[in-house]
Protein backbone atom coordinates (compact mmCIF):
# COMPACT_ATOMS: atom_id res chain seq x y z
CA UNK A 1 0.00 0.00 0.00
CA UNK A 2 1.44 3.42 -0.74
CA UNK A 3 2.32 5.42 1.97
CA UNK A 4 -0.30 9.08 2.85
CA UNK A 5 0.82 11.80 1.29
CA UNK A 6 1.57 14.32 3.47
CA UNK A 7 -0.82 17.58 3.08
CA UNK A 8 0.29 19.54 6.26
CA UNK A 9 2.51 22.22 2.88
CA UNK A 10 5.28 21.82 5.85
CA UNK A 11 8.68 21.36 3.87
CA UNK A 12 9.45 17.54 3.76
CA UNK A 13 12.97 15.83 3.91
CA UNK A 14 15.44 17.99 2.54
CA UNK A 15 13.52 19.30 -0.42
CA UNK A 16 14.09 22.77 -0.56
CA UNK A 17 10.75 25.06 -0.43
CA UNK A 18 8.97 26.16 -3.79
CA UNK A 19 9.05 29.74 -4.96
CA UNK A 20 7.17 31.81 -6.94
CA UNK A 21 8.82 33.83 -9.69
CA UNK A 22 7.81 37.05 -10.22
CA UNK A 23 8.82 39.23 -13.20
CA UNK A 24 10.28 42.46 -12.37
CA UNK A 25 11.27 45.21 -15.40
CA UNK A 26 14.85 46.30 -15.38
CA UNK A 27 14.45 49.97 -15.19
CA UNK A 28 11.74 51.70 -13.16
CA UNK A 29 11.77 55.66 -12.71
CA UNK A 30 14.90 57.72 -11.90
CA UNK A 31 17.10 54.59 -13.29
CA UNK A 32 19.49 54.61 -15.67
CA UNK A 33 19.05 52.61 -18.60
CA UNK A 34 21.24 50.08 -19.92
CA UNK A 35 20.32 48.14 -23.03
CA UNK A 36 23.66 46.25 -23.70
CA UNK A 37 22.17 43.22 -22.60
CA UNK A 38 19.84 43.26 -25.71
CA UNK A 39 21.03 41.45 -28.67
CA UNK A 40 21.01 43.51 -32.45
CA UNK A 41 22.32 41.84 -35.06
CA UNK A 42 24.06 43.42 -37.91
CA UNK A 43 21.65 44.32 -40.19
CA UNK A 44 21.90 41.97 -43.64
CA UNK A 45 22.81 38.80 -42.13
CA UNK A 46 19.45 37.32 -42.13
CA UNK A 47 18.93 34.86 -44.68
CA UNK A 48 15.57 34.83 -46.59
CA UNK A 49 13.73 31.58 -46.94
CA UNK A 50 11.83 31.21 -50.36
CA UNK A 51 8.04 32.03 -49.36
CA UNK A 52 7.09 28.20 -50.12
CA UNK A 53 9.49 26.72 -47.44
CA UNK A 54 8.54 24.48 -44.61
CA UNK A 55 7.51 26.64 -41.64
CA UNK A 56 10.62 24.88 -39.85
CA UNK A 57 13.01 26.72 -42.23
CA UNK A 58 11.54 29.91 -40.70
CA UNK A 59 12.22 29.19 -37.33
CA UNK A 60 15.52 30.08 -36.70
CA UNK A 61 14.25 33.75 -37.66
CA UNK A 62 12.06 33.51 -34.83
CA UNK A 63 14.90 33.79 -32.23
CA UNK A 64 16.93 36.26 -34.67
CA UNK A 65 16.17 39.52 -36.00
CA UNK A 66 15.61 40.31 -39.59
CA UNK A 67 17.40 43.77 -40.36
CA UNK A 68 17.70 45.77 -43.83
CA UNK A 69 19.06 49.49 -42.82
CA UNK A 70 22.69 49.28 -41.44
CA UNK A 71 24.47 51.96 -39.08
CA UNK A 72 25.16 53.25 -42.12
CA UNK A 73 21.99 53.52 -43.43
CA UNK A 74 22.08 51.81 -46.72
CA UNK A 75 19.88 49.07 -47.35
CA UNK A 76 21.96 45.50 -47.48
CA UNK A 77 21.46 41.80 -47.47
CA UNK A 78 18.69 39.40 -49.14
CA UNK A 79 15.87 41.11 -47.44
CA UNK A 80 16.23 44.41 -49.17
CA UNK A 81 12.83 44.40 -50.55
CA UNK A 82 14.41 47.35 -52.91
CA UNK A 83 11.69 49.63 -53.33
CA UNK A 84 12.37 52.71 -55.63
CA UNK A 85 13.13 56.15 -54.38
CA UNK A 86 8.97 57.77 -55.07
CA UNK A 87 7.56 54.73 -53.01
CA UNK A 88 9.84 55.05 -49.70
CA UNK A 89 9.19 59.00 -50.20
CA UNK A 90 5.63 58.20 -50.18
CA UNK A 91 6.04 55.66 -46.87
CA UNK A 92 7.64 58.16 -45.70
CA UNK A 93 5.12 60.94 -46.07
CA UNK A 94 2.31 58.48 -44.40
CA UNK A 95 4.53 57.73 -41.64
CA UNK A 96 5.39 61.30 -40.95
CA UNK A 97 1.44 62.47 -41.61
CA UNK A 98 0.59 59.80 -39.13
CA UNK A 99 2.77 61.13 -36.34
CA UNK A 100 1.42 64.74 -37.12
CA UNK A 101 -1.90 63.49 -36.75
CA UNK A 102 -1.28 61.69 -33.72
CA UNK A 103 0.14 65.10 -32.07
CA UNK A 104 -2.44 67.44 -33.48
CA UNK A 105 -4.84 64.90 -31.66
CA UNK A 106 -3.33 64.67 -28.24
CA UNK A 107 -3.69 68.34 -27.75
CA UNK A 108 -6.88 67.93 -28.67
CA UNK A 109 -7.31 66.05 -26.10
CA UNK A 110 -5.53 67.87 -23.44
CA UNK A 111 -8.20 70.74 -24.66
CA UNK A 112 -11.13 68.98 -24.12
CA UNK A 113 -11.95 68.25 -27.64
CA UNK A 114 -12.34 64.68 -27.08
CA UNK A 115 -11.91 62.49 -24.35
CA UNK A 116 -9.64 60.06 -25.21
CA UNK A 117 -6.69 59.30 -27.48
CA UNK A 118 -3.65 56.88 -28.28
CA UNK A 119 -0.68 57.57 -30.26
CA UNK A 120 1.90 55.13 -32.09
CA UNK A 121 4.80 57.34 -31.42
CA UNK A 122 8.03 54.90 -32.59
CA UNK A 123 5.69 52.85 -34.01
CA UNK A 124 4.54 53.84 -37.43
CA UNK A 125 6.20 51.65 -39.43
CA UNK A 126 4.60 48.83 -38.29
CA UNK A 127 1.46 49.96 -39.51
CA UNK A 128 2.33 52.22 -42.89
CA UNK A 129 4.92 49.80 -43.85
CA UNK A 130 2.60 46.84 -43.84
CA UNK A 131 0.11 48.81 -45.12
CA UNK A 132 2.60 49.26 -48.17
CA UNK A 133 2.89 45.69 -48.07
CA UNK A 134 -0.40 44.32 -48.60
CA UNK A 135 -2.80 44.39 -51.18
CA UNK A 136 -5.44 47.40 -50.80
CA UNK A 137 -8.09 45.22 -50.73
CA UNK A 138 -6.69 42.69 -48.02
CA UNK A 139 -8.88 42.64 -44.81
CA UNK A 140 -6.79 43.88 -41.86
CA UNK A 141 -7.77 43.44 -38.11
CA UNK A 142 -5.92 46.02 -36.09
CA UNK A 143 -5.50 47.02 -32.83
CA UNK A 144 -5.74 50.29 -31.26
CA UNK A 145 -2.42 51.82 -32.42
CA UNK A 146 -2.65 51.08 -36.00
CA UNK A 147 -4.23 54.51 -37.51
CA UNK A 148 -1.13 53.87 -40.40
CA UNK A 149 -3.32 51.80 -41.91
CA UNK A 150 -6.54 53.99 -42.59
CA UNK A 151 -3.40 56.92 -43.50
CA UNK A 152 -2.02 54.93 -45.69
CA UNK A 153 -5.28 53.61 -47.69
CA UNK A 154 -6.31 57.19 -48.20
CA UNK A 155 -9.13 57.14 -45.41
CA UNK A 156 -10.13 61.14 -45.28
CA UNK A 157 -8.70 62.63 -41.96
CA UNK A 158 -11.43 64.73 -41.74
CA UNK A 159 -13.80 61.14 -40.91
CA UNK A 160 -11.46 60.23 -38.24
CA UNK A 161 -11.34 63.17 -36.25
CA UNK A 162 -15.01 63.09 -36.46
CA UNK A 163 -14.77 59.64 -35.01
CA UNK A 164 -12.54 61.29 -32.47
CA UNK A 165 -14.52 64.24 -31.23
CA UNK A 166 -17.85 62.07 -31.46
CA UNK A 167 -19.53 64.49 -33.05
CA UNK A 168 -22.80 64.76 -35.47
CA UNK A 169 -20.42 63.89 -39.05
CA UNK A 170 -19.08 60.73 -36.76
CA UNK A 171 -19.89 57.40 -39.07
CA UNK A 172 -19.89 55.59 -36.06
CA UNK A 173 -22.68 57.36 -34.35
CA UNK A 174 -20.92 58.49 -31.19
CA UNK A 175 -20.69 54.50 -30.27
CA UNK A 176 -17.34 53.66 -29.96
CA UNK A 177 -15.00 55.06 -28.01
CA UNK A 178 -12.88 57.31 -30.04
CA UNK A 179 -9.95 55.86 -32.27
CA UNK A 180 -11.75 52.35 -32.49
CA UNK A 181 -12.45 53.08 -36.04
CA UNK A 182 -14.47 51.37 -38.72
CA UNK A 183 -13.80 51.35 -42.55
CA UNK A 184 -15.77 48.70 -44.59
CA UNK A 185 -14.91 50.31 -47.74
CA UNK A 186 -11.25 50.52 -46.56
CA UNK A 187 -10.65 46.75 -45.40
CA UNK A 188 -10.57 48.07 -41.91
CA UNK A 189 -12.38 45.83 -39.55
CA UNK A 190 -14.18 47.36 -36.29
CA UNK A 191 -11.88 48.21 -34.17
CA UNK A 192 -12.62 46.53 -30.15
CA UNK A 193 -11.79 47.44 -26.80
CA UNK A 194 -11.53 43.84 -25.92
CA UNK A 195 -7.98 42.79 -26.49
CA UNK A 196 -7.09 40.38 -29.15
CA UNK A 197 -10.42 39.36 -30.25
CA UNK A 198 -9.54 40.69 -33.67
CA UNK A 199 -6.74 37.26 -34.18
CA UNK A 200 -9.43 35.16 -34.51
CA UNK A 201 -11.63 37.22 -36.57
CA UNK A 202 -8.97 37.60 -38.95
CA UNK A 203 -8.46 33.87 -39.06
CA UNK A 204 -12.13 33.11 -39.26
CA UNK A 205 -12.18 35.81 -42.28
CA UNK A 206 -9.13 34.45 -43.98
CA UNK A 207 -10.70 30.94 -43.78
CA UNK A 208 -14.02 32.13 -45.59
CA UNK A 209 -12.16 33.50 -47.96
CA UNK A 210 -10.48 30.47 -49.13
CA UNK A 211 -13.67 28.55 -48.72
CA UNK A 212 -15.06 31.11 -51.46
CA UNK A 213 -11.96 30.81 -53.76
CA UNK A 214 -11.06 34.31 -52.90
CA UNK A 215 -7.57 35.87 -53.64
CA UNK A 216 -7.93 38.31 -50.48
CA UNK A 217 -5.79 37.14 -46.96
CA UNK A 218 -6.31 38.88 -43.81
CA UNK A 219 -3.84 40.42 -41.50
CA UNK A 220 -4.23 41.27 -37.80
CA UNK A 221 -2.09 43.46 -34.95
CA UNK A 222 -2.19 42.92 -31.62
CA UNK A 223 0.38 43.99 -28.91
CA UNK A 224 2.78 41.48 -27.45
CA UNK A 225 0.60 41.83 -23.61
CA UNK A 226 -2.30 40.77 -25.74
CA UNK A 227 -0.39 37.67 -26.53
CA UNK A 228 -1.14 36.18 -23.36
CA UNK A 229 -5.04 36.19 -24.23
CA UNK A 230 -6.66 33.08 -24.85
CA UNK A 231 -8.06 33.84 -28.01
CA UNK A 232 -4.19 34.33 -29.11
CA UNK A 233 -3.80 30.43 -28.76
CA UNK A 234 -7.27 29.93 -30.36
CA UNK A 235 -6.69 31.42 -33.17
CA UNK A 236 -3.12 30.01 -33.96
CA UNK A 237 -4.66 26.56 -33.29
CA UNK A 238 -7.02 27.55 -36.30
CA UNK A 239 -4.81 29.35 -38.38
CA UNK A 240 -2.04 25.93 -37.97
CA UNK A 241 -5.02 23.51 -38.37
CA UNK A 242 -6.62 24.53 -41.78
CA UNK A 243 -3.23 26.72 -43.13
CA UNK A 244 -5.32 29.41 -43.34
CA UNK A 245 -4.23 32.42 -45.64
CA UNK A 246 -3.60 34.98 -42.93
CA UNK A 247 -0.63 37.30 -41.56
CA UNK A 248 -0.49 37.88 -37.92
CA UNK A 249 1.32 40.77 -36.42
CA UNK A 250 2.90 40.74 -32.60
CA UNK A 251 4.09 44.65 -31.65
CA UNK A 252 6.31 43.64 -29.23
CA UNK A 253 6.51 47.58 -27.99
CA UNK A 254 8.02 46.58 -24.74
CA UNK A 255 4.89 47.88 -22.46
CA UNK A 256 1.50 46.73 -22.43
CA UNK A 257 -0.29 50.08 -20.27
CA UNK A 258 2.17 49.50 -17.06
CA UNK A 259 3.10 45.86 -17.94
CA UNK A 260 6.27 45.15 -19.09
CA UNK A 261 6.49 42.83 -21.65
CA UNK A 262 8.00 39.86 -18.90
CA UNK A 263 4.17 39.30 -17.85
CA UNK A 264 3.11 38.27 -21.06
CA UNK A 265 6.39 35.79 -21.43
CA UNK A 266 9.14 37.92 -22.86
CA UNK A 267 12.21 37.01 -20.40
CA UNK A 268 11.94 32.81 -21.58
CA UNK A 269 11.92 34.01 -25.54
CA UNK A 270 10.86 36.04 -28.29
CA UNK A 271 7.40 36.12 -28.75
CA UNK A 272 7.63 35.08 -32.55
CA UNK A 273 9.20 31.83 -31.42
CA UNK A 274 5.13 30.75 -30.41
CA UNK A 275 5.21 29.81 -33.74
CA UNK A 276 7.35 27.00 -33.81
CA UNK A 277 4.73 25.50 -31.66
CA UNK A 278 2.53 25.56 -33.85
CA UNK A 279 4.48 24.33 -36.61
CA UNK A 280 3.27 27.73 -38.48
CA UNK A 281 6.22 29.74 -40.37
CA UNK A 282 7.30 32.70 -38.02
CA UNK A 283 9.69 36.18 -38.39
CA UNK A 284 10.97 38.41 -35.53
CA UNK A 285 11.90 42.04 -37.32
CA UNK A 286 13.12 45.35 -36.54
CA UNK A 287 9.65 47.17 -36.00
CA UNK A 288 11.82 50.32 -36.62
CA UNK A 289 13.28 49.84 -39.59
CA UNK A 290 10.27 50.58 -42.26
CA UNK A 291 12.16 48.29 -44.70
CA UNK A 292 12.03 45.33 -43.05
CA UNK A 293 9.05 45.40 -41.56
CA UNK A 294 7.94 45.87 -45.66
CA UNK A 295 9.95 42.91 -46.13
CA UNK A 296 8.74 40.87 -43.71
CA UNK A 297 5.02 41.66 -44.33
CA UNK A 298 5.20 40.74 -48.44
CA UNK A 299 6.84 37.71 -47.40
CA UNK A 300 4.20 36.29 -45.28
CA UNK A 301 1.11 38.11 -47.51
CA UNK A 302 2.70 36.20 -50.42
CA UNK A 303 3.30 33.29 -48.97
CA UNK A 304 -0.63 33.18 -47.82
CA UNK A 305 -1.61 33.77 -51.00
CA UNK A 306 0.23 31.16 -52.64
CA UNK A 307 -1.58 28.90 -50.38
CA UNK A 308 1.37 28.11 -47.81
CA UNK A 309 -0.26 28.75 -44.78
CA UNK A 310 -0.33 31.43 -42.25
CA UNK A 311 3.15 33.49 -40.77
CA UNK A 312 3.47 35.19 -36.91
CA UNK A 313 5.61 38.20 -37.04
CA UNK A 314 6.96 39.65 -34.33
CA UNK A 315 8.01 43.62 -34.47
CA UNK A 316 10.04 44.33 -32.16
CA UNK A 317 9.72 48.13 -31.17
CA UNK A 318 9.15 50.58 -28.16
CA UNK A 319 5.94 52.70 -27.51
CA UNK A 320 7.62 55.96 -27.25
CA UNK A 321 5.09 57.76 -25.61
CA UNK A 322 2.50 56.63 -23.07
CA UNK A 323 -0.30 53.93 -23.47
CA UNK A 324 -3.15 56.55 -24.20
CA UNK A 325 -4.11 60.21 -22.90
CA UNK A 326 -5.19 58.36 -19.57
CA UNK A 327 -1.24 56.94 -18.86
CA UNK A 328 1.41 58.87 -17.33
CA UNK A 329 4.59 56.15 -18.06
CA UNK A 330 6.76 58.10 -16.07
CA UNK A 331 4.91 56.80 -12.98
CA UNK A 332 6.37 53.09 -14.07
CA UNK A 333 9.17 53.53 -16.47
CA UNK A 334 13.03 55.45 -16.42
CA UNK A 335 12.46 58.84 -18.49
CA UNK A 336 15.88 57.18 -20.28
CA UNK A 337 14.32 54.42 -21.93
CA UNK A 338 12.91 56.08 -25.33
CA UNK A 339 16.44 58.05 -25.82
CA UNK A 340 18.68 54.70 -25.00
CA UNK A 341 16.27 52.77 -27.57
CA UNK A 342 18.89 51.12 -29.39
CA UNK A 343 16.90 50.70 -32.51
CA UNK A 344 16.18 54.38 -32.77
CA UNK A 345 13.29 56.63 -34.60
CA UNK A 346 11.64 54.51 -37.68
CA UNK A 347 10.90 58.02 -39.19
CA UNK A 348 14.27 59.35 -38.79
CA UNK A 349 15.79 56.12 -40.02
CA UNK A 350 14.06 56.21 -43.48
CA UNK A 351 15.05 59.71 -43.86
CA UNK A 352 18.29 59.13 -43.31
CA UNK A 353 18.76 56.27 -45.89
CA UNK A 354 16.25 58.43 -48.30
CA UNK A 355 19.41 60.81 -47.50
CA UNK A 356 22.25 58.68 -48.13
CA UNK A 357 20.78 57.37 -51.26
CA UNK A 358 20.78 60.75 -52.73
CA UNK A 359 17.03 61.17 -52.85
CA UNK A 360 16.14 63.01 -50.16
CA UNK A 361 17.38 66.38 -48.06
CA UNK A 362 16.99 68.29 -44.46
CA UNK A 363 15.22 70.95 -46.37
CA UNK A 364 12.99 68.50 -47.97
CA UNK A 365 12.05 66.45 -45.11
CA UNK A 366 11.48 69.83 -43.17
CA UNK A 367 9.11 71.42 -45.85
CA UNK A 368 7.10 68.31 -45.78
CA UNK A 369 6.77 68.18 -42.30
CA UNK A 370 5.41 71.77 -42.34
CA UNK A 371 2.70 70.22 -45.28
CA UNK A 372 1.38 67.47 -43.22
CA UNK A 373 1.01 69.34 -40.11
CA UNK A 374 -0.94 71.74 -42.10
CA UNK A 375 -2.90 69.24 -43.33
CA UNK A 376 -3.98 67.83 -40.20
CA UNK A 377 -4.69 70.96 -39.24
CA UNK A 378 -7.17 71.60 -42.09
CA UNK A 379 -8.57 68.72 -41.48
CA UNK A 380 -8.95 68.91 -37.52
CA UNK A 381 -10.78 72.64 -38.50
CA UNK A 382 -13.14 71.28 -40.93
CA UNK A 383 -14.55 68.20 -38.27
CA UNK A 384 -14.60 71.00 -35.59
CA UNK A 385 -17.17 72.47 -37.56
CA UNK A 386 -19.31 69.30 -37.00
CA UNK A 387 -18.52 69.68 -33.23
CA UNK A 388 -16.31 68.76 -30.68
CA UNK A 389 -16.47 66.69 -26.68
CA UNK A 390 -19.59 68.47 -25.30
CA UNK A 391 -20.77 71.37 -27.59
CA UNK A 392 -24.18 69.53 -28.13
CA UNK A 393 -23.21 69.19 -31.59
CA UNK A 394 -23.60 65.11 -31.81
CA UNK A 395 -26.21 62.74 -33.53
CA UNK A 396 -29.95 62.54 -33.09
CA UNK A 397 -30.72 60.90 -29.84
CA UNK A 398 -33.20 58.52 -32.10
CA UNK A 399 -30.18 57.08 -33.48
CA UNK A 400 -29.06 55.23 -30.01
CA UNK A 401 -31.61 52.73 -30.94
CA UNK A 402 -30.83 52.35 -34.71
CA UNK A 403 -28.71 50.24 -37.19
CA UNK A 404 -28.53 46.79 -34.72
CA UNK A 405 -32.22 45.14 -35.97
CA UNK A 406 -33.42 45.12 -39.39
CA UNK A 407 -37.07 46.14 -37.38
CA UNK A 408 -37.06 47.45 -34.48
CA UNK A 409 -38.56 45.16 -31.38
CA UNK A 410 -41.58 46.26 -29.96
CA UNK A 411 -40.08 46.51 -26.52
CA UNK A 412 -36.85 49.13 -27.98
CA UNK A 413 -39.89 50.91 -29.88
CA UNK A 414 -41.31 51.40 -26.48
CA UNK A 415 -38.16 52.34 -24.75
CA UNK A 416 -37.32 54.52 -27.48
CA UNK A 417 -40.55 56.62 -27.63
CA UNK A 418 -40.22 56.89 -22.96
CA UNK A 419 -36.59 58.45 -23.09
CA UNK A 420 -37.73 61.06 -25.95
CA UNK A 421 -41.23 61.52 -23.91
CA UNK A 422 -38.88 62.49 -20.80
CA UNK A 423 -36.78 63.84 -22.70
CA UNK A 424 -38.55 66.64 -23.84
CA UNK A 425 -40.59 67.02 -20.68
CA UNK A 426 -36.93 67.36 -19.03
CA UNK A 427 -35.94 70.00 -21.46
CA UNK A 428 -38.95 71.60 -22.99
CA UNK A 429 -37.08 73.59 -26.26
CA UNK A 430 -35.02 70.66 -26.48
CA UNK A 431 -35.01 69.87 -30.82
CA UNK A 432 -33.80 66.40 -32.63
Amino acid sequence: MAAKADRSGKPRGNLPPLELYVPEPKFRPGDAVDYSDLVIPPAGLQPRPDEGCAPAETHPLCLDLVRVLDDDNRAVGPWDPKLDAETLRRMLRVMALTRAFDDRMYRAQRQGKTSFYMKCTGEEAVSVSAAFALASDDMVFPSYRQQGILIARGYPLVEMVNQIYSNRADRMKGRQLPVMYSARDFGFFTISGNLATQYPQAVGWAMASAIKGDTRIAASWIGEGSSAEGDFHAALTFAAVYNAPVVLNVVNNQWAISSFSGFAGAERTTFAARAIGYGVAGLRVDGNDALAVYAAVRWAADRARANKGPTLIEHFTYRAEGHSTSDDPAAYRSAQERDEWPLGDPIMRLKRHLIAIGEWSVERHEAMDREVAEQVKAASKEAEKSGILGHGLHHPFKTMFEDVFEELPWHLEEQAEQAIRERRIKWPDWKE
